[in-house]
């Protein structure tokens, strides 16, 4: 269920966000995910926030990518969002991840300025959209991003297993399952960096973890 709630340049309004949380949430809505955010609370933004949260939404959004210990907002509404930080493939919290007293979970979130898996690419989240270069909704294939706007997503995806699976329906019981079944990072326990940790997709459903497979050594 896409929801335009910003302009072509990414940009818009709390009050055009409130909106969008609830037509969302009075048409069906069991997950909502925000890749976007601001510096700065506002009230609209809360009572709306507070209106799906009451309707049984889970609600997830990005942390920020301002490499600072402040989540931004909607993330930062700690009673009723799970907020999403970034890691790279080596599980480092990525340089442009917000953190801080209100993360939940970090989530893949790339960096294109490394190759740690040796695979010819920049560690980006590979999607599916518009080219970046030319900006035309018509120009479609897959690009490699990075961000909190690219963590969150994995979050609200899982979230959506997790209540289609009947492990969890309501908003808490949803934030405790991805909580509790995180990989923790960092400290041990939540710390301000990570959270609770990693989001693991196989253990919020209660399926083996399968250990991963050792690295192939390359000839020299």
């Amino acid at each position: 269920m896409p929801i335009k709630v910003l302009d072509k340049r990414g940009s818009g309004s709390y009050t055009n966000i409130a909106l969008g949380i609830r037509w969302a949430a009075d048409h069906g809505a069991d997950v909502i995910n925000m890749s976007l955010g601001g510096p700065v609370p506002a009230q609209v933004l809360e009572e709306a926030l507070a209106y799906a949260y009451g309707k049984g939404v889970t609600i997830v959004a990005a942390a920020g990518n301002d490499a600072t210990g402040t989540v931004g907002y909607p993330a930062a509404y700690d009673a009723y969002v799970i907020a999403v930080g970034a890691t790279r493939m080596d599980k480092e919290l990525a340089y442009y991840s917000n953190w801080g007293s209100s993360l939940d979970l970090v989530a893949p979130g790339g960096d294109v300025n490394v190759d740690q898996n040796g695979d010819g690419y920049g560690d980006g989240i590979l999607q599916n959209t518009f080219n970046p270069s030319t900006k035309r909704v018509s120009d479609f294939g897959y690009y490699f991003f990075q961000g909190t706007s690219m963590a969150s997503p994995h979050v609200a995806g899982v979230a959506a297993l997790v209540i289609a699976a009947g492990i969890a329906t309501s908003p808490a019981d949803v934030r405790a399952v991805l909580q509790n079944t995180a990989e923790d990072l960092g400290d041990t326990g939540w710390d301000e960096r990570y959270g609770h940790g990693l989001l693991n997709a196989a253990a919020a459903l209660g399926q083996p973890v399968e250990p991963p497979e050792p690295p192939v050594n390359q000839a020299p």
